[in-house]
């Protein structure tokens, strides 16, 4: 009789000492906003000064170029906040 609860016995403490069912995940830390913004104001510097590179690549004048490139960006990437600034 002994010998017949010991394999259920044993084989019911493997699985309530396994670590995945005690173990709580918490919760990741949310993004912060200031990040978000610095990473999409990265991006639009990068952005236009790439594009006024081939702007000027193209002809237009330096002058002419970066305005240019900040424009077609707000166009392309209204959704963004750095478009808005």
């Amino acid at each position: 009789m002994l010998k017949r609860l010991l394999l259920p016995c044993l084989l019911l403490a493997a699985v309530l000492s396994a670590g995945c069912l005690h173990s709580k995940k918490t919760a990741k830390p949310k993004d912060s906003s200031a990040l978000a913004s610095d990473l999409e104001e990265s991006f639009k510097q990068r952005w236009v000064e790439k594009r006024t590179a081939e702007l000027v690549a193209q002809g237009t004048t330096a002058d002419a170029a970066r305005p240019q490139a900040i424009a077609e960006f707000r166009v392309q990437y209204g959704f963004t906040s750095a478009a808005q600034k």
